[in-house]
C-alpha cells in the first residue's frame, strides 16, 4: 500500500516531472524518429521511407567530419586545461587572506559577462584589420615575432584563439566550484599532516585531491558536455559561416542544416543531434564509471 507521505512526493515531484518530459523526453523521442525519417518535409509533414540513410549521409558528409574534428579538439584541449588551470588559482585563492573576495568577485566576472560580448573582444584583440594587426600581434612584434592572423588566418592559428577563449569562458564557474570545495575540507586534516611532518605537496595528493574529487568529477563531467554543445562562442568570434571559416561544431552543424544556408533538412539535422547525444552519453557514462572506481579505493 502506498504511504501519504509518498503520495505527497509523488505530487510534489509532478510539476518537474511534467515539465521535464513536455520538454526533453518528447522532444528527444521525436527527435529520434525524425532520425529515421527520409526526406522529412515540415510543410507537408510527409516523408518518402524510413531507414539509416541520413545516418550515413551524415557520417559522410564532409562538413560532419570537419565539425566533429573541431568539436573533439576543443574538447580534448579545453576541459583538462580548464580544470587543471582553475584548480591552481582556486589553490592560490585559499592560500590568501587579505583581498580574498575582491580576487573571487575579479576572476568571476567573466562568467557574468555575456558571452557575445567576450567574443567581440577577443576578436578585437586578434584580429588583423587594414587599421591594426591587433594587440596580441603587438606584444608578438614586440618580441620580435611576425604578425598572425588569428581570426581569418591559418587553421592552427583560429584553433588557438578558440580554445583559448573557452577556456577563459569557463574558468569563473570551475574556480567558484573549487574555491567552495577546497572551503570545505576540514582544517584538522592539515593540522594533523604538519604535526607528521608532511610536505605541501604531499597533503595536496594525500587529502586536498581525495576531498574534492567528486568536485572535480563533476566539473570534468559538465565540462565534457558543455564542451560538446560549443557554437555560440565560435559564432562570436568568427561569425555566422563556420563552414568557410573551416570552425564548424556538432551543434553548428546542427544549426545549418535546420536554418542556414543549407537548411531545410530536419532529418539530417536530427541524425547528426542523435549521434552527438550517443557521444555525449558514452563520454558522461565512462566519466561516471572512472569516478566511482576512483571514489571507491
Amino acid at each position: 500500500m502506498v504511504k501519504q507521505s509518498q503520495i505527497k512526493a509523488w505530487l510534489y515531484l509532478l510539476p518537474a516531472i511534467l515539465f521535464l518530459g513536455a520538454f526533453m523526453i518528447y522532444p528527444l523521442f521525436d527527435v529520434f524518429v525524425y532520425s529515421f525519417e527520409e526526406g522529412y518535409n515540415f510543410a507537408s509533414q510527409s516523408y518518402f521511407g524510413t531507414g539509416s540513410y541520413n545516418y550515413a549521409y551524415v557520417l559522410r558528409d564532409p562538413y560532419f567530419i570537419a565539425a566533429l574534428k573541431n568539436t573533439f579538439i576543443i574538447v580534448i584541449i579545453t576541459v583538462p586545461l580548464s580544470t587543471i588551470i582553475a584548480l591552481l588559482i582556486s589553490l592560490g585563492l585559499s592560500s590568501i587572506k587579505p583581498l580574498k573576495d575582491l580576487f573571487q568577485t575579479v576572476y568571476f566576472l567573466p562568467y557574468v559577462t555575456n558571452t557575445l560580448a567576450v567574443g567581440l573582444v577577443f576578436m578585437i584583440l586578434f584580429k588583423k584589420t587594414a587599421y591594426s594587426d591587433g594587440l596580441v600581434n603587438m606584444f608578438i612584434n614586440f618580441f620580435g615575432g611576425q604578425s598572425v592572423d588569428f581570426i581569418t588566418g591559418p587553421y592552427w592559428a583560429k584553433m588557438f584563439v578558440m580554445c583559448f577563449y573557452t577556456i577563459w569562458v569557463v574558468l569563473p564557474f570551475k574556480i567558484l566550484i573549487l574555491t567552495s570545495a577546497l572551503a570545505s575540507v576540514p582544517k584538522v586534516y592539515y593540522s594533523a599532516a604538519e604535526v607528521d611532518g608532511t610536505s605541501s605537496v604531499d597533503m595536496f595528493f594525500k587529502i586536498t585531491l581525495p576531498m574534492i574529487s567528486p568536485m572535480v568529477f563533476y566539473l570534468v563531467i559538465t565540462g565534457f558536455i558543455g564542451a560538446f554543445k560549443a557554437y555560440s562562442d565560435e559564432v562570436a568570434l568568427f561569425g555566422t559561416d563556420l563552414n568557410s571559416a573551416g570552425m564548424n561544431t556538432i551543434v553548428g552543424y546542427i544549426y545549418d542544416m535546420l536554418y542556414g544556408n543549407s537548411g531545410g533538412y530536419p532529418s539530417y539535422a536530427s541524425a547528426a543531434a542523435i549521434i552527438l547525444f550517443a557521444i555525449v552519453l558514452t563520454i558522461t557514462v565512462i566519466n561516471l564509471m572512472v569516478s566511482r572506481k576512483t571514489s571507491i579505493r
